[in-house]
């Protein structure tokens, strides 16, 4: 284990909490932050308010209403509806700037408690084609920090090239598959677990776990 601190960028969801259990096993000291940012589902951050505090983590909630103002989007839009992108287009869930924002004052703190390592539940294999999700992205980001703010920080993307069957192996192999089945939120219509299975989120998140659970019964026959 590395003796050293991590802010992990917390929403509660189940690549989120994964990397959170990901991060607790590799660093002697881990801080979650959580953005508001007028997120039509207000029970995301109190279902991430609730595994922090299941889990001992230290918890920040900032206040990022100013990307609600300025960005549409259906998780920041009642009128807006849930609509997959096409033809190479951007989906209506996407949020323009957010990862952007979310990593640039997770460096903010990061800088302010100590912490030199930031960890972020981002991810190309099942990106659902948001741009800000890209490894190309992040490692950009991660130079511009650095330059930013005079430092050295490193930005960790441990589901980065893992698709969700295999994001749900980690969980298991972690010790939180329950945990992460039970309590996490990843449902664009704000339903905890195993969600209202309609959504985009819902249905990549199920076939990530059927197909894990497949995969885990053949292994044990």
């Amino acid at each position: 284990m590395k003796k050293e601190k991590a802010i992990i960028v917390f929403s509660g969801g189940q690549d989120s909490t994964t990397c959170l259990f990901w991060a607790l096993k590799r660093f002697e000291e881990v801080e979650a932050v959580t953005f508001d940012y007028g997120q039509k589902h207000l029970l995301e951050i109190e279902c991430a308010k609730n595994i922090a505090q299941q889990l001992g983590v230290k918890h920040h909630i900032l206040n990022m209403s100013l990307l609600n103002q300025l960005a549409v989007s259906a998780l920041t839009r009642q009128e807006v509806s849930i609509v997959e992108g096409k033809d190479g287009g951007l989906p209506s869930t996407f949020v323009p700037g957010r990862n952007l924002l979310f990593l640039s004052f997770a460096g903010v703190l990061a800088s302010q408690v100590g912490a030199k390592h930031i960890v972020t539940g981002v991810c190309e294999t099942d990106f659902s084609g948001y741009p800000d999700c890209r490894d190309i992205f992040v490692k950009s980001l991660n130079v511009t920090l650095n330059l930013a703010m005079d430092d050295t920080f490193v930005v960790h993307t441990p589901l980065m090239w893992l698709d969700k069957a295999q994001a749900w192996q980690m969980a298991d192999q972690l010790g939180a598959f329950e945990f992460v089945r039970e309590k996490t939120l990843t449902c664009y219509n704000g339903i905890i677990a195993d969600g209202c299975g309609e959504c985009p989120a819902c249905k990549l998140r199920q076939n990530g776990l059927q197909k894990y659970l497949k995969e885990r019964e053949g292994q044990t026959v």
